[in-house]
């Protein structure tokens, strides 16, 4: 698989919210307004400004939005931390939301956001910070007066220092013990001393001290005023205003913010030590998973963004077809996955990476595979530069930019205020999708890098018996590095799965009609009928004016659900047909085509996506693989030990993960808990699944739905080709929807055991039925009291880094969650402050004012109502809406109805009954000893399903 960022910490949160960092930093006069080149499928505007104090804007009006956003971004981050004040940067990032001269109280950002249909945070990287926010679009004006301010005049209150280093701390204790940051920690450590990379980023209480002779207060804002310019932040602003509109909200504001003239660091120390490389470094994992990296250090890309070098030769390096090096290795048993492009980026230097999951037999071969890897690196350099290669990648990148949808605003914000510094304005919309010249001399430079002496070789598995023991600073992690030669690294030696290896061939499934087919958008799904006895669903729907449709398949059947063992075999069965797929289906998802195939609690689902011209195509070919999969023992093997290892990884996750699933484990019907599916996976043998693979669908209960642009005679087709392949030999039965139990009427409590330094702690608050009116009121609930809740447990109290209440709904049957996990206390002392919290909140209910419990409602419909930017987000909730039966296609609509509705007595009464008395409650905590899971689950398991309305 290509991917363009390194497999960092910081890389990974920028990937959460869908960024994609572009390329050159570009410099320059304070520039006129100007519009950038946009999507031919774009129809908002777009005004790039600069302001007075040199601040960079980018405006964007999307008059149909029913969503507003702003995102800035500064070039500082944990690259700029002083040595002797790590996770400075981290920390100013946390001070600058809470109170302004302005805005003095600490939580009125927040709680503004909240309030009026909003979500806002913040994240510190190498190179930049990012501040975010949406809200509802009438009050964007207002949010932008406080979001300015933040920049512009923070007071950096004393009072709060202590406690928001605290929160810093939980932060970083709450993710201690995860093997991702703990092998970044170890990039960190045999990085360069010199360079800044090479420091703690996230800080703590020993980096962020806080005493009479050191005090933290006056670093802060001395790291604030040297670092935090006009001239440093990109802003953008989205909205359903005019341009002129926005500009006038935007520059008296932000014109405020200081222009002290600074210049963004310049990183010009090597990432590593001269001498380093070649070298290989060997990483202890906490949780059973096994994985080899190879990091070529290069001179920065940046200034070849509209080119692209290395997003060419990794789509080579990360290929997935027929020949490539994952298939080989794959087939060889020795990889799970593969994925290869840009690492992390300095602004002078950055790296090219190849990373692998792999098998216990791909850890005892691990050399064979880093030499397989270098030959095919040279295959690359004999024979992978190609202009028809280019052609093809090129033409695939500009037909989807020719047909881009838009993404949630939030998301389109954060992206296009990081990607500002870094391309001219022209290019800011379309920089990710440029590949505007073949450039073979750049391609062979990067490519001259890619060699046995200019590499770092990372293994990270589990109790690797280091000889040479070395822990990371803050996170423990043991690892040893060796130097190594050249020589080592390749071998004269013929290898089989090297001679098997080839180049990418000529992509089949490049879409060719891109047409869009007449009629208007249908309002809901229309039914079909029942093609032998599979319920249709079909409606076309062209408004996004993109040639694309979404098809769904849901395999129903009592085969899957019947016991823990059904469960497995269900997941190995499927990987075996994703396996026996992925080759020949790769190319297709480089044309625009995706798929999936998934279990669920009624069976198993068949999703294809894509531009609907050769989707067909690949939808065959699934249902093939489907009715007839190759099943091998070496597969087998493979998938029941990955799959042994994913269940025990689970007693390693975070407190609160396991407290979430403790929970879902017992209320769901049909969920099985992890030691009830581990016994099954250790058991389970080939033969099994073969049999199961021939009875799994001896009786099924199927529906199907198409939707996107499709005519009505092509969603028939697709019925007929899954009627004739899967369909034939079925009986027909009825699969009813899983249920949630119902708790007993006084408080339950479980506590399960956990090894890990922090305590988690869920109070799950069951609602009494599956009613739209119980359903509102616990979505209102939770909107009402999630900022106050945060705001006492995690700002005032500190107890953790992860607090938050929400509502926690699970098949229509609603309830309220108030989730913590802490460093410092103990679930008892959790408790007794949410015990305390929630009498209190009793009388703030008490107190709303009715326009506050409207604005409340409003807040919580317009997120409920919000418009869908793309077909897919249409076509996953109609599927959603057939799966419970809701065939009038109009739950939101209810529930948004129902919310209107909801009073403060009902509010007050649920409240009281299921938080303050704990009526139906389930609250689950950890311990590191004590264990009475299991009993509560026997207990829990007996008792009747939570009724509809």
């Amino acid at each position: 698989m290509q991917s363009d960022t390194w497999q960092s910490v910081e890389q990974n949160l920028l990937k959460t919210i869908g960024l994609v960092l572009a390329l050159l930093i570009f410099a320059g006069p304070a520039l006129a307004a100007t519009a950038p080149v946009k999507s031919p499928n774009d129809n908002n505007a777009y005004r790039y400004l600069t302001l007075e104090n040199e601040l960079r804007v980018l405006l964007v009006s999307a008059s149909d939005s029913d969503k507003a956003a702003a995102s800035m971004n500064i070039t500082v981050g944990s690259g700029d931390d002083p040595a002797d004040r790590e996770g400075m940067a981290h920390f100013l990032e946390h001070m600058l939301f809470l109170g302004t001269e302005k805005y003095p109280d600490p939580g009125e950002y927040q709680q503004f956001i909240k309030s009026h249909g909003g979500r806002h945070n913040a994240f510190t990287a190498f190179r930049d910070t990012n501040y975010f926010f949406d809200v509802q679009p009438e009050h964007l004006d207002a949010a932008l007066d406080r979001f300015a301010e933040q920049f512009a005049a923070p007071l950096f209150t004393a009072e709060l220092v202590d406690r928001e280093r605290q929160a810093v701390h939980s932060e970083f204790s709450s993710k201690q013990k995860e093997d991702g940051r703990r092998f970044y920690s170890v990039r960190k450590a045999i990085s360069n001393p010199n360079h800044a990379f090479s420091q703690f980023a996230v800080g703590n209480l020993t980096t962020l001290e806080n005493t009479e002779d050191n005090p933290l207060r006056p670093d802060l804002i001395d790291f604030w005023k040297q670092h935090y310019s006009s001239n440093l932040m990109t802003l953008a602003v989205y909205g359903p205003q005019s341009l002129d509109e926005l500009e006038q909200m935007v520059r008296g504001r932000f014109a405020r913010i200081e222009n002290r003239q600074l210049s963004a660091k310049v990183h010009d120390e090597p990432l590593l030590t001269e001498g380093t490389l070649p070298a290989k470094v060997r990483v202890d994992a906490l949780k059973d998973i096994r994985s080899l990296s190879l990091a070529f250090p290069i001179p920065s890309q940046q200034e070849h963004y509209r080119n692209k070098p290395v997003r060419y030769l990794s789509g080579l390096l990360g290929h997935e077809g027929p020949g490539s090096l994952f298939d080989q290795l794959k087939k060889a048993g020795l990889v799970e996955s593969l994925s290869a492009g840009s690492g992390m980026d300095t602004g002078q230097e950055e790296t090219v990476q190849i990373s692998m999951s792999l098998t216990p037999e791909g850890l005892k071969q691990q050399d064979r595979i880093v030499d397989l890897t270098f030959a095919y690196i040279d295959r690359i350099r004999e024979n992978g530069i190609s202009k028809r290669r280019y052609q093809e990648m090129k033409q695939l990148a500009e037909i989807d930019f020719r047909f881009k949808e838009k993404q949630a605003p939030i998301n389109t914000v954060t992206s296009l205020s990081m990607q500002m510094p870094h391309v001219a304005p022209e290019d800011v919309l379309r920089a990710p999708w440029m590949m505007e010249n073949y450039a073979p001399d750049q391609y062979r430079d990067v490519l001259a890098r890619l060699t046995p002496d200019n590499v770092v070789v990372a293994v990270q598995e589990p109790d690797p018996q280091l000889e040479s023991v070395n822990k990371t600073p803050w996170y423990e992690a043991e690892w040893s590095m060796t130097k190594l030669s050249p020589d080592t690294l390749v071998s004269s030696a013929k290898d089989k799965l090297a001679e098997g290896l080839a180049l990418p061939a000529e992509n089949p499934f490049i879409p060719e009609d891109l047409s869009m087919i007449s009629g208007q958008t249908m309002a809901q799904p229309i039914s079909l009928g029942a093609i032998k006895g599979m319920d249709v669903w079909y409606a076309r729907d062209t408004r996004f004016e993109t040639p694309k449709a979404n098809v769904f398949v849901s395999l129903r059947t009592p085969a899957t659900r019947a016991s823990a063992r059904s469960s497995v075999l269900s997941s190995l069965l499927i990987d075996a047909i994703k396996t026996n797929l992925n080759a020949w289906a790769y190319p297709a998802q480089l044309a625009g085509l995706d798929y999936s195939i998934y279990s669920h609690l009624r069976g198993i689902t068949i999703r294809v996506g894509g531009y609907s011209d050769k989707l067909h195509t690949l939808m065959n070919r699934i249902l093939t693989q489907v009715a007839d999969p190759t099943l091998t023992q070496q597969r087998f093997n493979i998938a029941r030990e990955r799959m042994i290892d994913g269940l025990m990884n689970k007693a390693k996750d975070r407190p609160v993960e396991q407290t979430s699933e403790f929970i879902q484990t017992g209320l769901l019907e049909g969920a099985w808990s992890t030691e009830e599916k581990l016994a099954a996976a250790r058991n389970v043998t080939l033969d099994e699944l073969e049999s199961f693979s021939e009875a799994f669908l001896s009786h099924v209960d199927p529906v199907m739905l198409a939707h996107g642009n499709m005519t009505q005679a092509s969603a028939l087709n697709f019925a007929q080709q899954v009627s004739a392949s899967v369909l034939r030999n079925s009986e027909r039965v009825q699969v009813k929807r899983s249920q949630v139990r119902a708790l007993p009427e006084q408080e339950t409590t479980a506590t399960i055991e956990v090894d890990h330094p922090d305590t988690g702690y869920t109070l799950y608050a069951q609602g009494d039925n599956t009613g739209f009116k119980e359903r509102a009121i616990y979505r209102l609930l939770a909107q009402i009291v999630a900022s106050d809740f945060y705001e006492e447990v995690r700002t005032n109290q500190q107890l953790g880094y992860i607090v938050y209440a929400m509502p926690y709904e699970m098949l229509e049957t609603p309830a309220l969650g108030f989730v913590v996990q802490s460093p410092s206390a103990s679930a008892n002392e959790i408790d007794a402050a949410v015990q305390a919290f929630s009498r209190e909140f009793m009388i703030t209910l008490s107190d709303m004012k009715p326009e506050d419990i409207a604005r409340e409602k409003q807040a919580v419909i317009s997120k409920l109502l919000e418009k869908d930017r793309q077909l897919g987000e249409i076509s996953q909730r109609y599927w959603q809406e057939i799966d419970r039966g809701e065939t009038d296609f109009n739950s939101r609509e209810q529930l948004a109805n129902a919310i209107r509705n909801v009073s403060r007595a009902d509010l007050m009464d649920a409240f009281q009954s299921k938080v303050v008395e704990r009526s139906q409650a389930l609250r689950v905590d950890t311990a590191k000893q004590t264990d009475n899971g299991d009993r509560v689950l026997e207990v829990v398991s007996e008792r009747p399903f939570v009724p509809d309305a």
